[in-house]
């Protein structure tokens, strides 16, 4: 008996260490086209993800975000925007029509992924790696609303979290961009 308890113990502990080394690079995701986007294809970058929507009052920080993508995207840095309609509904148009809305009013660039779920039971793999502290071995973050912001190192490893109504451009972002 004393056996299986130990064996019991030692998967326990196994299994619990190798979801808190799960890293970003571990997922895949789909973009608004359809296409396959390995995640492991940022390898050494700081990494942005952003849950985004196209009828929200924090709508407008696409202009942020795209800035600031433009002004460190040769300095090893992306945002990945992945559009959900978790709250009040405020994403409810199909990938095409995301895409051509971000383009039209906002003049995204940085890489946008398909419409995905952020919380509750059909969470996407991805967000429940970012939002859980047993899965990610740094902190819980629940997703509050639309464009919160999930900070990621070199390494893939979650670093920070920045709330969604904590602007793309704001000090403590800039300085994690640049190191300092």
């Amino acid at each position: 008996m004393k056996k299986i308890v130990v064996a019991f113990s030692l998967i326990l502990t196994v299994s619990g260490l190798s979801a808190q080394n799960k890293v970003l690079y571990d997922f895949k995701a789909t973009s608004l086209d359809g296409q396959a986007f390995d995640l492991s294809s940022l390898k050494g970058k700081k990494v942005m993800v952003v849950n985004t929507a196209s009828k929200c009052g924090l709508t407008p920080q696409y202009a942020k975000l795209e800035k600031l993508y433009e002004q460190y995207k040769d300095r090893n840095f992306v945002i990945i925007g992945f559009p959900a309609n978790n709250f009040a509904s405020q994403e409810p148009g199909t990938n095409s029509e995301i895409k051509a809305f971000c383009t039209k009013n906002y003049g995204v660039t940085f890489p946008m992924m398909s419409k995905i779920s952020v919380k509750g039971t059909d969470i996407d793999p991805l967000y429940n790696w970012l939002t859980s502290k047993a899965e990610n071995g740094v902190l819980d973050a629940p997703v509050q609303w639309n464009f919160q912001k999930f900070l990621i190192n070199e390494k893939g490893q979650l670093a920070d979290v920045a709330w969604p109504k904590e602007l793309p451009d704001e000090e403590k972002i800039i300085k994690w961009i640049e190191g300092k």
